[in-house]
């Protein structure tokens, strides 16, 4: 509720505003909560929307009423490959389009295939290798992908067992026209795993001298593209411009998508070795990605929020007249500034 949070399977379950039904807050002037749980009301401007991404500067929530579903009948990964990262856009943005995009789609670009594939456990059977290397040979040779551009859709479906046979059926026919290959159940279950690796992999850096984080945003499909490369040139650009000696990972990949648009993730990470304040260094390269993405439409924050560390940022992505706005909330509820000290405004 306080981050206005999304999750990896919201094309079926929905981010938080679509499933909470009603909300208990205790603030320093008592409780805001709606009289009745109703699936929606048209009684002016919707509470929650104060509450939603407020940060915690308005009070406590205490309690949440959400919308559940049951847990799926079947629950099957997939992966596509895609010669380029643009045709893959173009692919899941059609997916979009005619609204039947899986439980979670997710398009690495060519940087993260190949981290993800630095990762595969090692041990596998000769045989198994040997399919692995007919699989490459094939994309490469026959079909004339190249290994430094093509990238990877990572897939999963949830439902039942006929809805997920139709809804496969049609991502990859869909695929089809965009050059994707289906690329097996196992790398779909990997890459999608790759995501909660990643955050024991960035702690695992500073033992070795490397400082990863991870940011993210929403944008219009007509500026994916040129947004994810030109946020990638900025991260090497301004490292090498503050003396970081090795290139560092600048990696993205497209997450949730929306009729209108997606979010975002970027990963980034640098050898901090022989420089003299590697946060403040860091702090310096991510401000300038993030004037990147503004510069080039996309959103402050699809999920992560704002805090303290993004706030500067925040008039120039709602208006000063939306500032004031909040800063009257603000006000009104808690006067004397007990909650959320610092957060957001």
């Amino acid at each position: 509720m306080a981050t206005r949070a999304s999750g990896m399977k919201k094309n079926i379950y929905g981010n938080i505003e679509d499933i909470v039904v009603r909300v208990r807050m205790v603030t320093p002037r008592g409780t805001v909560e709606k009289s009745c749980q109703v699936p929606r009301m048209s009684s002016g401007p919707d509470i929650h929307h104060f509450i939603l991404g407020s940060e915690g500067t308005l009070g406590v929530v205490t309690e949440v009423s959400l919308r559940i579903r049951p847990l799926p009948e079947c629950r099957v990964y997939g992966s596509i490959v895609f010669p380029t990262f643009d045709i893959g856009v173009m692919c899941v943005r059609e997916i979009a389009k005619q609204r039947c995009a899986p439980a979670s789609i997710r398009l690495m670009d060519n940087e993260q295939f190949i981290f993800g594939q630095a990762l595969k456990p090692k041990g596998d059977s000769y045989f198994k290798s040997f399919l692995d290397g007919l699989k490459a040979l094939y994309l490469t040779k026959f079909k004339g992908f190249d290994p430094h551009q093509l990238c990877v859709a990572t897939l999963l479906f949830e439902g039942g067992k006929q809805e997920v046979a139709a809804q496969q059926r049609r991502i990859y026919e869909i695929a089809s026209q965009f050059r994707g290959i289906p690329a097996g159940e196992e790398n779909g279950k990997r890459g999608y795993m790759l995501t909660f690796v990643i955050a024991y992999l960035r702690d695992l850096g500073f033992d070795y001298h490397f400082l990863a984080e991870s940011f993210e945003t929403s944008v219009p499909w007509d500026r994916v593209s040129d947004l994810c490369r030109n946020v990638k040139e900025t991260l090497v650009r301004k490292c090498a411009e503050l003396g970081v000696k090795h290139p560092p990972l600048a990696t993205c990949r497209v997450t949730q998508t929306y009729d209108a648009g997606a979010c975002v993730y970027f990963y980034f990470g640098f050898v901090y070795y022989g420089l003299a304040n590697p946060l403040e260094t860091y702090d310096e390269v991510e401000t300038a990605a993030r004037d990147e993405v503004l510069a080039n439409g996309g959103s402050l924050s699809h999920h992560h929020g704002v805090g303290k560390l993004r706030k500067k940022w925040l008039p120039q992505t709602v208006s000063n007249v939306g500032i004031e706005m909040l800063h009257s909330v603000k006000k009104a509820i808690d006067p004397q500034n007990i909650f959320g000290n610092g957060n957001l405004l």
